[in-house]
């Protein structure tokens, strides 16, 4: 297998940003933690939120007896004020903040499964988590368009994640490039955040090229969003083909 060919496919050949990365709306860091505490308050697993309009365009319906969560959101208003040149009343718009019970999370709905990973023959996710020592736990944010995150040994993927089986290869891949690991050296050996999501983007790209698997167009162009037109280094190409070949002996 060509490691260095496929690296300079996905840096070269022209790839799209996933819409799945805004395919939820962003919540403000209020709002976030009013839904999660309302989640935790009720006990109701928390995830991704959305309308019950917006669940109904993902393919999914709010289970019936569900309450929605409340949010605090701008209301448009109407209102009237003398006009002191003309003697006449004007009427005016103004904004106010008000929590309105729009939302639903992810396990108050229902309908089909998602697919979390594409089967191949060629590889196993859980021979190659056991053989690595990483873990995968539940997702617990409230950002639908986050689709997974890792942290020490452990990773989660977005119940809603557009391509799952390359997002567990990008996180697995913070891992054992040891990215998750960094919060112990010194500031100077961090290495920068664009670098660290090219690297973990590239093993993936890796992996589902030689797997065989869907997604490489959207995994070019998150590649290149980070990149911004600059060259993968020599250090860091070899970091990338390293942990790819890690990653895929260790399912296989």
């Amino acid at each position: 297998m060509d490691f260095s060919s496929l690296l300079s496919e996905a840096v070269n050949k022209p790839g799209i940003l996933s819409k799945a990365y805004q395919a939820f709306h962003n919540y403000s860091v209020g709002n976030q933690m009013a839904a999660m505490s309302q989640c935790v308050a009720r006990g109701i697993e928390v995830g991704p939120i959305s309308t019950f309009k917006g669940w109904q365009e993902k393919g999914r319906c709010v289970t019936k007896g569900q309450k929605a969560l409340a949010l605090c959101m701008p209301v448009t208003l109407k209102g009237e004020k003398d006009n002191k040149a003309t003697g006449q009343k004007e009427e005016f718009t103004f904004n106010r903040f008000v929590f309105k019970n729009n939302w639903f999370v992810l396990s108050q709905t229902e309908g089909a499964d998602f697919a979390h990973e594409v089967k191949t023959a060629l590889w196993d996710s859980a021979k190659a988590l056991q053989a690595l020592s990483i873990s995968e736990t539940p997702f617990t944010m409230i950002d639908g368009n986050c689709q997974g995150y890792a942290s020490g040994q452990t990773f989660a993927l977005n119940p809603v994640a557009a391509l799952p089986h390359k997002t567990r290869f990008h996180e697995m891949a913070h891992i054992v490039l040891g990215h998750t690991q960094e919060f112990t050296m010194t500031d100077n050996e961090r290495t920068p955040k664009d670098i660290k999501e090219v690297e973990a983007e590239s093993v993936a790209y890796i992996l589902c090229s030689i797997l065989g698997l869907p997604g490489l167009e959207e995994s070019r162009g998150y590649i290149q969003h980070w990149l911004r037109d600059c060259e993968i280094s020599e250090k860091s190409a070899q970091k990338i083909f390293s942990t790819a070949d890690k990653i895929l002996k260790a399912g296989q």
